[in-house]
């Protein structure tokens, strides 16, 4: 028996160490990309921000809870320390997921195929950029501090019950604060944690949801404990950065959301997708003695991540990201519970025909890896492979590189327009606290901010990008100086 268990440990160890090596292989073109990618434009001007001294929210401005910002600030914004990061959470997701997967479906005497099989799915679809993994997003830092706390509570011993709900709490507040959909997974996590812990038959309701709100309260605890960190952070930097604080992180995405789900009324389909989890939940509910906990942390799990991934009633492919993890484990159940084999089956059919007509992939996944064969063979040439990302990225290389001949260390610039990875290239920050042009016209205080700061500043070269509304604000002394791929730049005159 001890030989079997050594053999299980070692086989268990070289298909981590193999998935994880090609976990690496699948992400490593991902480390030479050019700066590219807006939403990664933006989040690097923010982290060179905050390194030169500017307070986040106040001074610099997105609309996402701060730690992605910090964590961008941690690595000066340079991609590739970034995208390695990337990487290494990505790893560390893999191991943390398997370990999670044979928790899950050994219950019972399952097989460890089944572990393998679902963290093979999870891993070559994280890994992919197919859903944007490649891509160093809010998602692909979130995930492992997520599937990590999952597997401490699925893990869940009374010894030390109170001290495992306070860091499986603690790990979802960091992960609420890299992007606030983390809350979807402490919901759910909390979820299955009141329903599994119920009677089988239910008496006093007031008794049993004081008992379950007392066992749960050092969750909730760990969960807020960050989170209050992190605005008594902004609060003692004064009201009104605190205001910023809260607009940004919360108050900002809720008229997000609205955008994408009006349906009759404002946030009509949101109610009605809310209604439907409900309704998925009250079912688990009242069949909680007749499923397995497994089946039952799997589902639940589910059921909020696919609302996680609608909720906003966008089609960004990263929104997809938090998914994976119980989609994957939604497989492995398929395979375990033959009980329930059809309606999983039936879940799984309808939950995958939405997904792929909701949200747009990258369909140049084989491409993106030929692409990258092909430069370093000396097939392509730079601009040819920097191309194939956006053909706009050629020419921000370019003028990135007229910025740094034409200006000095201490000179400012303006870029009108939504590529604020042109900052980070020329090493130069916006004038205002907004770095790209659907922030300032978007914005109430957008414009007047910038203009003020334009003024304060008077930046040495003005950009001017194509298909850009009109500058909203007067360039009297300031004189055209070329057009370079019918991008405008203006040089100040006095």
């Amino acid at each position: 028996m001890k030989f079997l268990a050594k053999a299980e440990k070692n086989r268990n160890f070289w298909f981590l160490l193999t998935a994880s090596f090609i976990f690496f292989l699948l992400r490593f073109p991902s480390l030479f990309e050019p700066y590219w990618y807006g939403d990664e434009g933006i989040y690097q001007v923010l982290g060179m921000a905050i390194r030169n001294g500017r307070l986040l929210y106040r001074d610099i401005w997105d609309n996402k809870p701060p730690l992605l910002y910090v964590l961008y600030s941690f690595f000066n914004s340079d991609q590739f320390w970034l995208r390695l990061a990337s990487v290494a959470f990505g790893i560390l997701a893999l191991i943390a997921f398997f370990a999670l997967s044979k928790k899950l479906f050994q219950e019972k005497g399952g097989s460890n195929k089944i572990a393998i099989l679902s963290t093979s799915i999870f891993g070559v679809l994280f890994a992919l950029p197919l859903i944007e993994g490649n891509i160093a997003n809010a998602e692909n830092f979130m995930l492992f501090l997520v599937i990590l706390a999952g597997f401490l509570i699925f893990s869940l011993k009374e010894k030390l019950k109170n001290n495992i709900l306070a860091l499986s709490g603690f790990l979802l507040g960091i992960a609420f604060l890299f992007k606030i959909v983390g809350i979807f997974d402490f919901v759910a996590f909390f979820v299955f944690l009141f329903i599994l812990n119920l009677p089988k038959k239910v008496q006093s309701s007031k008794k049993i949801i004081y008992d379950q709100l007392y066992f749960l309260l050092p969750f909730v605890l760990g969960f807020l404990f960050p989170i209050i960190v992190s605005a008594l952070f902004f609060l003692l930097h004064g009201l009104s950065t605190f205001k910023y604080f809260l607009q940004a992180s919360f108050v900002q995405n809720i008229g997000y959301v609205g955008y994408g789900n009006k349906f009759i009324v404002p946030q009509g389909l949101l109610i009605s997708k809310l209604f439907l989890l409900c309704l998925f939940l009250l079912f688990l509910f009242i069949k909680r003695n007749v499923f397995s906990r497994t089946t039952l942390f799997i589902l639940i799990w589910f059921a909020f991540s696919l609302f996680n991934a609608f909720f906003a009633g966008r089609s960004y492919t990263h929104y997809v990201l938090v998914l994976i993890p119980s989609f994957s484990l939604l497989i492995g159940l398929l395979f375990w519970d033959k009980k329930y084999r059809l309606p999983l089956a039936i879940i799984f059919i309808i939950s995958f025909y939405l997904i792929l007509k909701s949200f747009s992939f990258y369909g140049k996944t084989f491409f993106y890896y030929q692409n990258f064969f092909s430069f370093i063979s000396g097939k392509k040439t730079v601009a040819q492979y920097r191309g194939f990302f956006d053909k706009k990225t050629p020419i921000d290389y370019e003028l990135a590189q007229f910025i740094k001949t034409k200006t000095k260390k201490d000179d400012n610039i303006f870029i009108w327009g939504n590529n604020a990875q042109v900052y980070t290239l020329s090493d130069k920050l916006p004038p205002g606290r907004y770095t790209v042009a659907y922030h300032i016209t978007g914005y109430k205080d957008g414009i007047e901010n910038t203009k003020e700061a334009f003024l304060k500043q008077e930046p040495k070269l003005v950009i001017i990008m194509p298909d850009q509304k009109q500058i909203p604000f007067s360039l009297y002394n300031y004189g055209r100086v070329i057009r370079i791929e019918n991008v405008l730049i203006y040089e100040r005159i006095f």
